[in-house]
């Protein structure tokens, strides 16, 4: 950097110090260090790449056609059923994890995201991987991709690499151009910090459903 600046002077004539003592070219690599120290380290552009990634694809999860549809199932599954992974609307427990996570609260999108993954859904298990790359938890995103990438699937499914590679083809594709993928509403935001305060507090793993919320989600999809 300091080589080009310095041929960059002398091809131009420009001198190097000014007759008031003011040295042109150290003043112009001082600037490029301080540039250089301003440019985000490639951990950090990785971690703000994968953010702005998974709430791409959170979105598109959250605007499939039968997104509110399932979640309605985990409502019917009963406030009080356990949450666990053979007693769960999978892809119901996916949407809602998105919810989660576009509303702003992550810890509790992770909790449901893991319980959709942990049954083989890949898609949550590549936003898990997406969240924490952009938390800077390199071992734990390698973790998930890993477990996309060798999770069983049915036999007309794209395999793991290809599954990735089609989500991250469309995840650039809106990154450039744009979706018309909605996001929450205010409406569905409320709802959804009603029930993270259940009335006795803030709670850190925001519980199923309920009949209100997704009435409200399905009120969301049908604009």
């Amino acid at each position: 950097m300091i080589s080009t600046i310095d041929t960059l002077l002398a091809e131009a004539a420009v001198p190097v110090s000014s007759p008031s003592g003011f040295d042109v070219g150290a003043a112009l690599r001082r600037l490029a260090a301080d540039a250089a120290q301003a440019a985000p380290a490639p951990d950090m552009l990785r971690a703000a790449q994968a953010g702005r990634r998974l709430q791409v694809v959170a979105r598109w999860i959250l605007n499939q056609p039968d997104a509110a549809h399932h979640v309605d199932s985990l409502v019917q599954e009963g406030p009080d059923a356990p949450a666990e992974e053979d007693n769960l609307d999978i892809e119901g427990a996916a949407v809602f994890a998105c919810l989660l996570y576009l509303t702003g609260h992550p810890e509790s999108a992770q909790f449901w995201w893991q319980l959709a993954a942990g049954a083989g859904h890949r898609a949550a298990g590549y936003c898990l991987h997406l969240l924490h790359l952009s938390l800077g938890e390199s071992r734990e995103a390698a973790h998930w991709r890993h477990q996309v990438m060798h999770s069983s699937a049915p036999a007309d499914a794209p395999l793991g690499e290809d599954f990735i590679e089609s989500i991250e083809v469309v995840a650039r594709y809106v990154h450039a151009h744009g979706s018309n993928a909605a996001v929450p509403t205010t409406v569905l935001e409320m709802e959804v910090d009603r029930l993270a305060d259940d009335g006795s507090g803030a709670c850190i793993i925001v519980r199923r459903p309920d009949r209100r919320l997704a009435q409200r989600l399905r009120d969301f999809m049908s604009h």
